[in-house]
């Protein structure tokens, strides 16, 4: 059976890709660990190659492809050297940028989808706010219409690349609450009845808003995370993202890409610390043997890699299965949390047997190790995934 990931075109962009990483990263992430973030510089390198608009449509800036090839280039930059971090702060835009792609509004694609796809402007999304985690429809930042603007008052936090954005693709609330909760989240089809889902929107903020701090975390260091604030600030009705109220079903249309997402990051750092421990455990020797010649030790390495190829082939299969056009909510959950799992538990193993060399700041698996542990948090915590899963799924009464 031909692997659908593995063609003589992906095989090409796995090259371009790496070499890419080699040339333009690797010599520099450890500075920009310590800047707290990654130059503009990249986007525009990154952009000038074609990376930045894979899987995005040609007529709106971009090179085309699907999910296969944006996994690709997700596995390739991190087993070249890259991080998770590292994604998060160069795609940004796959998170920012599908919401206006997909309202087919010309203006908006024009001004801030094909310059982001250029690396010419970065951009961000913002939902999180300090009281409204994966709850989206508490959400509490409004958007009150006067004349020809909204008006926008509230604040968000943990905005992924928010120190660095040009704009802000936020979620704001322009209507009434409504009363249920989360259960319209899971599914991009409309919520069963009671679900709080209205009264959401989505507006592309681009000036006026505030970086009330950086925030330092304890891993993804090159990527810049900030809180922010909006106090009167005025945005053009043109700036609105699709209809008024649908921002709700707009944000749910993308959690399966950005969960699946967050599993090849999850898989990806575990299998390139898999691939560094296999190594050091060769190499290293201990009481006059190599380190890999302890059954308990090749045991663990047995394990992760265990650990590590079924979070990749479920994965996969999970990716083809949505670009089949199947609905698979429940399944990108579960990939999501097998793989981050993975990547939490392989990342520790990894420092465990660098033993005190792991341990030290800058060294890869370490890098890796504090990478791994936003993963089960971001894009849905997995008790939330958990108990949407089972509801999808039937287990609930």
């Amino acid at each position: 059976m031909t692997d659908p990931f593995d063609t003589p075109e992906r095989r090409q962009l796995r090259e371009l890709t790496r070499s890419f990483v080699q040339r333009e990263v690797v010599p520099h992430l450890d500075a920009w660990e310590r800047a707290g973030e990654v130059p503009r510089s990249l986007h525009q390198a990154a952009a000038k190659i074609g990376l930045l608009g894979i899987s995005f449509p040609e007529h709106v800036g971009g090179q085309g492809g699907d999910a296969l090839d944006q996994l690709v280039v997700t596995e390739e930059l991190i087993q070249a050297g890259g991080s998770s971090g590292l994604v998060a702060a160069l795609f940004t835009h796959g998170i920012a940028l599908p919401h206006i792609v997909a309202s087919g509004n010309r203006d908006l694609i024009e001004k801030f989808v094909k310059p982001t796809l250029a690396g010419d402007l970065i951009g961000s999304l913002a939902i999180t706010e300090p009281d409204a985690g994966s709850d989206v429809a508490s959400l509490r930042t409004t958007a009150k219409p006067d004349g020809d603007t909204y008006v926008v008052n509230g604040s968000k936090t943990y905005i992924t690349s928010g120190a660095r954005a040009d704009f802000i693709t936020t979620a704001v609330r322009t209507g009434d609450q409504g009363s249920a909760r989360l259960a319209g989240l899971a599914s991009a089809k409309p919520a069963p009845a009671g679900a709080r889902s209205g009264g959401i929107s989505l507006l592309v903020v681009e000036r006026g808003f505030t970086v009330t701090r950086r925030l330092e975390k304890m891993g993804w260091h090159c990527s810049d995370t900030a809180e922010l604030s909006f106090t009167d600030v005025r945005v053009p009705v043109g700036n609105l993202v699709g209809e008024e109220n649908s921002g709700f079903y707009q944000i749910a249309e993308q959690f399966v890409v950005e969960r699946i997402g967050l599993a090849v990051h999850g898989y990806g750092i575990a299998g390139r610390a898999l691939a560094l421990t296999a190594a050091y455990c060769k190499d290293r020797d201990t009481f006059g043997k190599p380190l890999a010649s302890r059954q308990v030790v090749r045991h663990k390495l047995v394990e992760m890699h265990r650990q590590v190829d079924v979070a990749r082939t479920y994965t996969h299969a999970v990716v083809a299965r949505h670009e089949a056009g199947e609905n698979v909510i429940a399944e990108a959950c579960l990939a999501k949390q097998t793989a981050v799992e993975t990547a939490v538990w392989v990342c520790s193993e990894a420092v465990q047997l660098f033993g005190g060399t792991g341990y030290m700041h800058g060294t890869e698996v370490e890098r890796h190790y504090r990478d791994a542990r936003i993963l089960p948090i971001g894009g849905g915590a997995t008790e939330v995934l958990t108990d949407l899963a089972a509801r999808l799924l039937g287990y609930t009464s």
